[in-house]
């Protein structure tokens, strides 16, 4: 059945983070598909497919602490493992039981790492341009942002237009100026600061691909793999490296898409997301 219900931008209080909340479908559903965006993003990233999904499920997008429009508690620590506790009273907040996630970019760190811990509660993964990273060689930006003192320097020096050019000339399609624009409007000087201390903290993820995806693939989860081959973050190589993890995954390339595939190829990734979900039951 399809639910004729837009997305609803509200707020909820998890602990003591007040996080932005964007919903659709049926609000009160125990199973959701949950969006988790990567930096720099925020739920915003997600509108049209929340919107979409929402037509037939529960769906949610929220910020994460210290960006988009959502500030962190005073003690917050900006780690993989502070992000997934956050997410996980996030979903006990929002009464879901059971997920369906929806993983970009630094999103899948703290994603799978809560499936990893939580794997019956867990319906399916949808992973776009993120995953287990074996082997892992970090991109230039990230290596600068891991340095100290050059990683803030970088960020103090970065103007709109140093920014629009930054990401711009990664991506073989563009992205429209309004979604660079909202992430730079979003990319203030506390995001900056969570960027470097969850850049600095995450250092060795591609060791913990060794420990993650073996956990994961004795569960064998439903997955899609969805992946902009023009990624110069994350290499396209390792989408097929999913399948370490989720032996079954379906995987898709998209050979004219960067990092952002469900922004420079909305038409065909949310295709590809809603075909998936008519699978799972």
């Amino acid at each position: 059945m399809i639910v004729d219900e837009s997305p609803e931008w509200s707020s909820i209080s998890v602990g003591p983070v007040t996080t932005r909340l964007l919903q659709a479908g049926p609000h009160q559903a125990s199973e959701a598909v949950v969006f988790l965006h990567g930096n720099p993003g925020s739920a915003a990233d997600w509108t049209a497919l929340v919107r979409e999904v929402g037509k037939r499920r529960r769906a949610v997008a929220f910020d994460l602490p210290d960006f988009g429009q959502t500030v962190a508690g005073p003690d917050f620590g900006h780690t993989i493992n502070e992000y997934t506790e956050f997410l996980d009273e996030a979903l006990e907040t929002l009464g879901i039981s059971r997920v369906i996630f929806v993983l970009h970019d630094l999103g899948g760190f703290f994603g799978l790492q809560w499936t990893a811990a939580n794997p019956d509660r867990v319906a399916a993964v949808a992973l776009i341009n993120t995953g287990i990273l074996p082997g892992y060689k970090w991109h230039r930006m990230a290596r600068v942002w891991q340095t100290p003192g050059l990683g803030e320097l970088a960020q103090a020096v970065t103007t709109r237009a140093m920014f629009r050019r930054q990401i711009s000339s990664q991506e073989p399609r563009g992205l429209p100026r309004e979604f660079i624009d909202e992430m730079y409007d979003n990319f203030d000087r506390r995001t900056k600061a969570a960027v470097l201390e969850l850049y600095r903290d995450a250092r060795s993820i591609s060791d913990d691909a060794a420990i993650l995806a073996p956990t994961l693939a004795a569960v064998d989860l439903p997955s899609l793999v969805v992946w902009g081959v023009g990624d110069s973050y994350l290499g396209s190589e390792l989408a097929e490296r999913q399948k370490e993890a989720f032996p079954s995954a379906e995987v898709h390339l998209l050979p004219d898409s960067g990092h952002w595939p469900f922004i420079d190829d909305p038409a065909t990734v949310t295709r590809l997301l809603v075909d998936f979900l008519r699978t799972v039951a």
